[in-house]
């Protein structure tokens, strides 16, 4: 393996290991600021990487999103993956700040990695494409902002679809409860147990194209232009 292909899998990993570990600390520090230390307590706003790994979301997915394609003869994919969600009582945060805060909780994650992805746009922008002539620190540098930015406008978009057991969902269930919309509200949750198998099949069909792909690349167009 050349050391350019190093360099790419490195910053690659790297950066999804920000966005996805920074995704679900938001939520832990969003929802302790509505009086839930639970997250606090378990030790799981730290940035450790190792506390947030995930089987399948962090490893399993990631790697086959990245190789898969390489084995099948095409270029390397691109990372995607989630971390261990952190242990949130959302029934303290309602209770503090309602429905709302719980909401706020929801797209915490979301929100930093929007703002990620802009502050890696501005970063994108202003750097040069790197050459043979320039030093690998500057090459992975430049690799790692321009991954940080893909990636985290991939885990934004992604999960602000309404998927059992993300965000989105999540999103949905408490706007559901606020205006008393139970029935939408129980449907998500009698059925976050499916969320993994929906996922799966957006990403391993043509739906990809449609709900990731193109506002993924739509969005990434507005950062850059």
């Amino acid at each position: 393996m050349e050391s350019i292909d190093i360099l790419k899998i490195s910053a690659a990993v790297l950066a999804l290991a920000v966005a996805i570990i920074g995704h679900e600390i938001m939520h832990g520090l969003i929802a302790y600021l509505y009086g839930d230390s639970t997250a606090k307590n378990a030790g799981r706003l730290s940035v450790n990487p190792l506390i947030h790994v995930d089987l399948v979301g962090t490893i399993i997915v990631p790697a086959t999103m990245y190789f898969l394609p390489i084995l099948l003869g095409g270029e390397s994919g691109f990372l995607f993956g989630w971390a261990k969600p952190v242990p949130i009582n959302m029934a303290t945060v309602i209770g503090r700040g309602g429905y709302n805060a719980a909401m706020q909780v929801d797209l915490a994650g979301i929100v930093y990695n929007f703002t990620l992805a802009a502050f890696a746009s501005i970063a994108v922008v202003s750097m040069s494409q790197p050459t043979s002539a320039d030093s690998l620190v500057y090459i992975f540098l430049y690799i790692f902002v321009f991954q940080l930015l893909i990636i985290n406008v991939v885990l934004g978009v992604f999960n602000l679809l309404p998927i059992p057991q993300f965000d989105g969902a999540h999103f949905v269930m408490h706007l559901a409860l606020k205006h008393k919309i139970n029935a939408v509200a129980e449907f998500f949750y009698k059925n976050e147990r499916y969320g993994i198998i929906v996922v799966l099949i957006i990403l391993m069909t043509p739906l990809k194209d449609y709900l990731l792909l193109m506002p993924v690349q739509t969005i990434l167009s507005l950062l850059l232009s």
